[in-house]
């Protein structure tokens, strides 16, 4: 070791050997602006040639590199030392061990990967992921690999699907003989609707995919995409479909159904579904394909003599004691065309109904009074008046619907459900049939998971192969955060903020340039001892 001044003025401590009457610098160790450097940047000369000597030393206690380190030195080590990167490493640790258990590995594309975690970390723009995987992970792409790696994407969508089906298959025990489905609408930032393609001779190409519909939110003016999602029992999704913004939700449901059909060559599969998915010709087609459903029932739309029925079965009046005899959780069957209708009767549901009739009543009896009208109001109609009353041009009068209301008491604590499944199984009960389709709220909880946590929408793309490849990056999101959910017993939002709580923060020496990485303490962290097991 030896010292030597600097054009500067600072004292230099290097390492040299000397062989051949030449002098070499092996190590230059620092310079020293004070004799507290000086001794430190001494020490670490001194480590350094401990390290790099095959023997030990002759005179061991003239080296003081094991002495302790006084106050006023550990003092001016901290002063020395900067923070230059702070990185989420051990988040992309966790999501990575998920990602991986999932088997989402296979599909062969770190983009996916990477877009995908953005989606749990902080949903925004394909532009901004580009920066925020840099500043977080110290992942680098250029803007023309996202983009174009876009367009490649779209074609991993079927293996992504079978990867989800065989998690769940090998996890959950899914074995096809019962899906849970239901649909949902995506909005764009924008209020330019996609064009029909044709070629010259007239026959459509391609049909336009952002198209204005009926969406479940509502944005005046701005198109919408259609995606039918199918579930299993647990809410783990495994398929899904885009249909264009103008497709009738009803109308995705046979073909979302088939296409799951053949894929995995599927024999025996019962469809569970909301009221919306129902139709005469969604029926006929199920029975066509051999196939069983458990859908909701609209039975507001019967006819009003057989609401009358059902209300008289399920809430019937006791002849002896002269009042309604409420049973909870009585259900009765009826046939119909749709197929075995089953109602059943909740005091919970009812007493939940009742209070909302009663608050729609009031609200409806104020408009009344007031003679105006009100959004989504459901017991006000306009008064039907005969041509012997006079009344200004234009003018609107208003009144209680009261046909309505007693068609609603009719309903209270009732829900109905459609289902062929006694065809197959008469050792069904009814019970078995309304507990299969209550389980219809993982496809919902999915859909919420998707849209609010995920943020799958508003969508910003515009080209089909690019909203085609974000789609995908949303399920494989949403496969990832349900494992991550059900495995941790955490919601998603929760696992977020534990596992970003750890950096690994980078120090910089400025009088050696010596870097050093620290990770946050971990002790009480779940998701570490998680991974740790």
């Amino acid at each position: 070791m030896r010292t030597t001044k600097t054009a500067s003025g600072k004292t230099a401590v290097q390492v040299v050997e000397r062989a051949h009457q030449k002098t070499r610098v092996v190590k230059h160790i620092g310079s020293a602006g004070n004799n507290g450097e000086l001794k430190i940047l001494k020490r670490q000369a001194e480590q350094y040639i401990i390290d790099s000597t095959i023997t030990n030393p002759l005179f061991p206690e003239l080296f003081g590199v094991n002495s302790p380190l006084l106050l006023s030195e550990v003092e001016q080590v901290v002063d020395r030392l900067s923070v230059t990167q702070s990185v989420h490493t051990f988040a992309h640790e966790f999501l990575s061990y998920f990602y991986e258990r999932t088997g989402l590995t296979r599909l062969g594309s770190n983009l996916l990967r990477d877009l995908s975690f953005m989606r749990l970390i902080e949903p925004c723009s394909k532009l901004r992921s580009i920066m925020l995987l840099h500043k977080y992970f110290s992942i680098d792409y250029t803007e023309d690999a996202v983009y174009g790696g876009l367009q490649k994407l779209i074609l991993l969508k079927d293996e992504a699907e079978k990867i989800a089906v065989s998690y769940a298959t090998q996890t959950f025990g899914f074995d096809f003989s019962m899906v849970f489905y239901d649909v949902t609408t995506l909005y764009y930032e924008s209020f330019t609707e996609d064009e029909d393609s044709f070629d010259d001779e007239g026959n459509m190409i391609e049909k336009g995919l952002r198209k204005g519909g009926l969406g479940k939110e509502i944005k005046i003016g701005q198109p919408i995409i259609v995606i039918g999602l199918m579930v299993t029992k647990e809410g783990f999704p495994v398929s899904y479909e885009i249909y264009e913004g103008n497709t009738f939700e009803g109308d995705t449901f046979i073909p979302s159904i088939l296409s799951f059909k053949k894929k995995h060559n599927i024999q025996t599969l019962t469809i569970v579904a909301d009221a919306a998915m129902i139709s005469f010709d969604n029926v006929e087609k199920l029975k066509k394909q051999q196939l069983s459903y458990i859908v909701g029932a609209r039975i507001a739309n019967l006819e009003n003599k057989e609401m009358v029925q059902i209300h008289q079965e399920l809430i019937g009046l006791n002849q002896t004691l002269g009042e309604l005899e409420i049973i909870d959780g009585k259900s009765i069957q009826r046939q119909t065309k749709k197929g075995l209708l089953i109602c059943d009767f909740s005091l919970k549901r009812y007493k939940k109904d009742m209070r909302e009739m009663e608050k729609q009543i009031i609200r409806a009896k104020n408009l009344v009074a007031k003679n105006t009208d009100g959004k989504r109001t459901k017991f006000l109609q306009l008064k039907q008046t005969d041509n012997t009353v006079k009344k200004k041009k234009g003018e609107k009068v208003y009144e209680l619907n009261t046909a309505l209301i007693e068609k609603a008491k009719l309903l209270l604590g009732i829900k109905g459900y459609y289902t062929n499944l006694f065809d197959k199984d008469d050792k069904l009960t009814n019970q078995d049939i309304i507990n299969h389709y209550h389980s219809l709220w993982h496809v919902e909880k999915a859909f919420r998971i998707a849209k609010f946590d995920l943020r799958a929408r508003p969508i910003f793309h515009h080209k089909r192969d690019s909203i085609e490849a974000h789609i995908l990056i949303v399920f494989v999101s949403l496969c990832l955060a349900k494992t991550i959910e059900m495995k941790t017993n955490y919601s998603i939002r929760k696992v977020r903020d534990m596992i970003w709580d750890i950096l690994d923060i980078t120090f910089t020496d400025r009088l050696t340039n010596k870097q050093f990485v620290k990770r946050m303490d971990t002790t009480d962290n779940p998701m570490v001892k998680l991974l740790e097991n």
